[in-house]
């Protein structure tokens, strides 16, 4: 395949990213809304507000089957078709039950996506450029996240607080789930899926191949993916995107400017994930994890102390360059490492296992987060994360292999 038709490949199927990243992030600027709207208690809210990750914990367990038992594409495009029923559905729900039910089901589509989009990037890739291409998928799901606090400010502004303010922030989605949904059938199938298929999933290129996924042989690249998943949830990502205007607000800003804050934060994560992918290829996986966990602690910790001693704006400026030290660390590496690191024959499996995990714990501490705030002070909360970044720190300069320039069947 020639340049252009593997641009036009990897685009289409990391807008599956995009859609990741919008559905996911699009409840920040609601969340407070949802939570009054409904009067929900902080357990209550953090079920809603974790329901579309319990969703992608379920599309992740089962994400890897349906893809090897579908193909990539049309995984891909059931995945268009869910998150367009999500978007369709959010803005109608008349309570809190239909809410979380109508969020779910875009959970499955973002765990299935999170499998199949860039296990598809990754085998349609030439080995040289397979790390910037399997990371544009981090990319949109970093771009869909920002475009959506972006939207949601314009909405905001335009609704002034509004009684249906939460609900045309949540349908707004339905613009990009049907784009997506319309261009699926206009790729290929992934070459090495159909040859896997052909030859009754085994590989020519590899040596005896085993299709069972739980096994010695598969042991460093399970513990890997494990790990890669944990601590990228551990270091409270998505607590921070999921809750970012409420917590620039714990940090003294009003409601206008913490969320005016939140959108222009997830431009610095866009920005800082492109000069990820751009370096991914030259430096490494294993190097961008050192320099993204090494600005994790620096920031976790400040951050901590900031709050602290009631330093507000310290505390708001460490958020950022939390979020940054993420898009140029685990935010561009976890999906390329995942994808690269299992054999073709259990490759679907092995990216169902590491998706399980990371949307697991994404689950757990979205839900847990709102009680804990109610509970503890902010500092303790971001001591907790910083802690465990640094056991990631430590994992990423002594544990983790580097994948860099690999054929996928090596």
């Amino acid at each position: 395949m020639n340049n252009g038709k593997i641009w036009f490949l990897a685009l289409v199927a990391a807008m599956g990213g995009f859609l990741f990243g919008y559905d996911t992030a699009v409840i920040n600027g609601a969340e407070q809304q949802i939570q009054s709207f409904f009067g929900l208690t902080p357990a209550l809210h953090g079920l809603v507000m974790s329901s579309c990750l319990w969703g992608t914990v379920l599309g992740a367990l089962f994400g890897g089957r349906v893809t090897d038992w579908l193909g990539r594409k049309k995984t891909l495009l059931f995945v268009g078709i869910f998150y367009l029923l999500s978007a369709v559905w959010s803005p109608l729900a008349g309570d809190y039950v239909s809410l979380i039910v109508a969020r779910f089901l875009g959970g499955l589509a973002v765990g299935c996506s999170s499998i199949a989009a860039p296990v598809y990037i990754a085998e349609i890739s030439p080995a040289e450029k397979r790390g910037m291409l399997t990371a544009i998928f981090q990319f949109d799901v970093v771009l869909g996240v920002c475009i959506s606090q972006l939207v949601n400010l314009l909405i905001g502004h335009a609704c002034a607080g509004g009684p249906n303010e939460w609900r045309i922030m949540l349908g707004a989605e339905a613009v990009p789930a049907f784009l997506f949904t319309v261009l699926c059938p206009f790729i290929i199938e992934s070459p090495r899926w159909l040859e896997m298929k052909a030859n009754g999933t085994l590989m020519a290129k590899e040596k005896a191949p085993k299709k069972r996924l739980f096994q010695k042989a598969y042991l460093m690249p399970l513990m890997i993916a494990f790990l890669v998943a944990f601590f990228n949830q551990l270091s409270g990502i998505n607590a921070v995107n999921y809750f970012m205007k409420r917590i620039y607000m714990m940090a003294g800003m009003t409601d206008n400017a913490a969320l005016s804050l939140a959108a222009m934060t997830q431009v610095f994560n866009a920005v800082a994930t492109f000069a990820g992918m751009a370096l991914i290829d030259r430096l490494g996986r294993k190097a961008l994890l050192i320099v993204g966990g090494t600005g994790y602690v620096i920031s976790l910790t400040c951050c901590a102390l900031a709050f602290h001693y009631g330093a507000g704006m310290l505390a708001t400026i460490c958020v950022i360059v939390f979020i940054i030290s993420h898009a140029i660390g685990q935010g561009t590496v976890i999906w390329v490492i995942i994808a690269e690191i299992f054999p073709t024959s259990v490759r679907a499996q092995g990216q169902s296992f590491g998706s399980f995990t990371h949307w697991s714990f994404a689950a757990i501490i979205t839900f847990v987060f709102p009680i804990a705030a109610a509970k503890f002070a902010p500092e303790k909360i971001f001591g907790f994360f910083a802690i465990f970044m640094v056991l990631h720190l430590l994992w990423a300069i002594f544990i983790v292999p580097e994948t860099k320039g690999k054929e996928l069947e090596d």
